[in-house]
């Protein structure tokens, strides 16, 4: 069973502030760099049968793990190996296929959880939707950005399989 989430930090919190600063900027405009980097800090829970694959302890930029997470469920929609990347730490999460199966392990932990590929594309997909509906729905103006569409319900339902 996977489980995979995100929570927008509440008011309060300085993660929020990378959300609040999105109201200053047009956001149709801002650069992909800075997507990555300076907003919509977010904490994800990725869960395989129990394994924690990505705690939600720290903080991660929305954007850029939606981007990391297109990549990856475009490789192993064709067929191949892939990895999930973060730019502000550098664990990478291995993602290697095994027939029906996806390996995953992690470059700075000891586990390993296989899973089947049609449920793990699944939940990648789920969660580029939610995603792209709560960044369109707190910033419409995000819509119209040529990096948040990369991740759009359109460019989902275009994948193999979907």
């Amino acid at each position: 069973m996977i489980h995979f989430s995100f929570k927008v930090p509440n008011a309060g919190s300085p993660w929020r502030d990378t959300w609040d600063r999105a109201f200053q900027a047009n956001p149709a405009t801002i650069s992909e760099m800075d997507l990555c980097y300076k907003y919509f800090g977010v904490t994800v829970d990725l869960a395989v049968d129990e394994v924690e694959i990505i705690s939600s302890e720290g903080h991660v930029t929305l954007v850029d793990l939606a981007l990391s997470i297109c990549h990856a469920l475009s490789r192993l929609s064709a067929g191949e190996d892939t990895a999930i990347g973060f730019t502000e730490d550098d664990e990478v999460i291995r993602l290697r296929r095994e027939t029906d199966l996806v390996a995953i392990t992690s470059s700075k932990h000891q586990w390993q959880v296989s899973v089947e590929q049609e449920e793990l594309v699944g939940a990648f997909v789920d969660f580029l939707r939610e995603a792209h509906a709560r960044l369109t729905v707190n910033i419409p103006g995000l819509a119209d950005n040529p990096v948040v569409q990369r991740f759009s319900p359109e460019w989902l339902d275009s994948m193999p399989g979907e």
